[in-house]
């Protein structure tokens, strides 16, 4: 019998691997989180919040301590008066003086009547009535200066705001009687100075004394009030850089933290540091008083190389 062929062996077509997938694309590497820097303090822009601090001690809060029975004195005998600047006969530590000074409220209604301590022409015609009271009759004139500025209102500019001011500056000048200038809150550009001339002049710690407000000056340069921080910085608005500067005599010292954390305190800092200004200058007669003041308020601004 023949043998049975055995079938054939089927080729076997060798299968193809399957087609590798194509490799994900690798997502970029995340940058290294970048550590936010330390926010750095502005030590100007905190003496300014704390100048205007709504606890800080007031004129109202002097007079309070000072002399009760302080006479007021009213009216600029053209116009009208303004509540916002005060003017009277005040006893200090047992001496007769004239103050004079911005006078803003503690509540709305009074922030309101006193315009914040803005005070139209009417009251530095007033104050510089009276200070002139005060040379007729020998008596020290002692100013508290705490304004933002003086009144921008269309009445105070029709009545000749700048022109009140200007005399004033001029007036003071030539004032024969000692003059002791305390910056207690905010000294803000013409409204302060208008009653800023002094034989001495005195700051408390954390007050300021500017041409301008820090939000005004960023407003102008930058055209952005987010810029006042800034602004407050170069414009060396704190006791420090006035005093190496010569725009102010004597720093008086504040509780730590403001004088808002300890206002009795701080009054009373502030009458002994103006009754021993005025017995340095006691012994002064009055007209080197007039000429040495003179030149001291001609010399700002002078500097040399």
């Amino acid at each position: 019998m023949p043998t049975p062929k055995k079938p054939a062996a089927k080729k076997t077509t060798p299968k193809k691997a399957p087609a590798k997938k194509p490799a994900a694309k690798k997502a970029p590497a995340k940058p290294a989180e970048v550590a936010a820097p330390a926010t750095n303090t502005n030590p100007t822009w905190e003496t300014v919040q704390i100048a205007r601090h709504p606890d800080r001690p007031l004129l109202i809060d002097y007079l309070a301590a000072w002399d009760p029975d302080a006479i007021e004195l009213h009216g600029d005998r053209l116009v009208a008066d303004d509540p916002a600047m005060y003017a009277g006969l005040v006893t200090l530590g047992g001496r007769r003086v004239v103050l004079v000074g911005h006078r803003k409220g503690r509540t709305t209604e009074e922030k309101i009547a006193y315009r914040f301590g803005m005070a139209n022409p009417d009251g530095y015609r007033k104050a510089m009535r009276v200070m002139r009271l005060a040379e007729k009759f020998r008596l020290p004139v002692v100013s508290l200066v705490d304004t933002s500025g003086a009144f921008p209102g269309l009445d105070a500019e029709a009545r000749g705001q700048a022109e009140a001011i200007a005399k004033n500056l001029a007036d003071m000048s030539t004032l024969r009687t000692p003059i002791v200038v305390v910056v207690t809150g905010e000294g803000g550009s013409g409204g302060a100075l208008g009653i800023a001339v002094g034989d001495r002049i005195l700051m408390l710690e954390h007050a300021i004394y500017s041409v301008i407000s820090p939000e005004g000056c960023a407003s102008i340069l930058w055209r952005d009030g987010k810029m006042a921080p800034q602004a407050a910085e170069a414009l060396k608005l704190t006791s420090d850089s006035l005093k190496r500067l010569g725009i102010i005599d004597t720093i008086v010292p504040e509780p730590k933290g403001g004088a808002h954390k300890d206002p009795a305190k701080t009054v009373e800092t502030v009458k002994k540091a103006i009754l021993a200004a005025l017995d340095a200058l006691d012994g002064i007669p009055v007209d080197d008083l007039v000429a040495q003041r003179y030149a001291k308020f001609a010399a700002m601004g002078r500097f040399k190389d």
